[in-house]
């Protein structure tokens, strides 16, 4: 069967994802857009919907692109894979543990393919790295030491209210949790210190304690003037050495959409990027904003 996507909201991450379709010959059939008439130059021939039934009510679209503020992403991701219809979702996969637990479970029931576009997974050099590390370059991963600084987001108030992205840890940080996930496992323990100001991206240092003994720490960092460079680093530290990803981003979504698409043509899992793996990166996410507020170290529960 032919495939053809529903891309829903139509900002910065909706252009990028149907940028990344464009890119592996799959057309935009629809862009949903409530409020105005979508403008996505790699889709110019997609129809406009106000609302996700109409387009799923068109038997054409079989993905749907999910790119709309977080508190959406849940009853959006449901919605299409109860329709039958394969799903990419951005990340945070959800705002509340609550609702990112329900779009598991939507997940297990659907016949749908779905999954959280953690995008960093699909960078270059992280992809790299995770070989590397896969293939004994480090021996055990003991400790992982990861940077994410950027300038500050322009053009986009819903970020910069806590109740709708969650803050910076949990909307930009979250990138960093989930790679450390990858390495060290499932987190006991969190503690994040935010430096005094207010904003979106105020820096915060985060510590996540493993099962196993292992250690991460995050500096997250997205405040700085306009026209700073983007800057990721990260490090994993192992029983036997130490590697780095390099900083290559490549056409990461590209990358991801056609891994995504691989997997729904074969009827396969996602299992570079599951959607447990989203629901504890946000798990992790969620206690460092908690943790950052209080002033108390998270322990979570097994």
């Amino acid at each position: 069967m032919t495939e053809a996507v529903a891309v829903v909201g139509t900002g910065r991450m909706g252009r990028a994802h149907a940028a990344a379709w464009a890119a592996n010959g799959v057309p935009v059939r629809w862009a949903v857009s409530p409020r105005r008439r979508a403008e996505l130059p790699d889709a110019p021939d997609a129809r406009w919907a106000t609302r996700l039934d109409e387009a799923l009510d068109d038997p054409a679209v079989t993905i749907v692109s999910v790119c709309t503020p977080t508190p959406s992403h849940a009853d959006l991701a449901i919605r299409a894979l109860d329709a039958g219809r394969h799903v990419l979702l951005e990340k945070p996969i959800a705002l509340t543990l609550e609702d990112a637990e329900r779009v598991e479970a939507a997940a297990a029931r659907s016949t749908g393919t779905v999954m959280v576009a953690h995008v960093v997974r699909f960078f270059p050099g992280y992809a790299a790295l995770a070989e590397r590390v896969a293939a004994g370059s480090v021996g055990r991963p003991r400790v992982v030491r990861a940077s994410r600084i950027s300038s500050a987001p322009v053009g986009y108030d819903w970020l910069e209210d806590d109740s709708r992205s969650g803050g910076m840890l949990v909307d930009f940080a979250i990138h960093d949790f989930d790679q450390a996930a990858a390495y060290l496992g499932r987190a006991v323990a969190v503690t994040s210190v935010a430096l005094a100001g207010t904003g979106f991206g105020v820096p915060a240092a985060t510590t996540i304690e493993y099962e196993g003994g292992g250690v991460a720490q995050v500096l997250s960092a997205s405040d700085l003037p306009e026209g700073q460079p983007f800057r990721t680093a990260f490090e994993v530290v192992g029983d036997a050495g130490v590697d780095a990803a390099e900083p290559d981003a490549g056409d990461a979504f590209a990358a991801q959409t056609r891994y995504f698409l691989d997997c729904v043509t074969a009827g396969a899992p996602t299992t570079r990027a599951p959607v447990s793996s989203a629901v504890e990166a946000l798990r992790v996410a969620l206690a460092a904003r908690e943790s950052a507020v209080t002033g108390r170290r998270i322990p979570l529960p097994g």
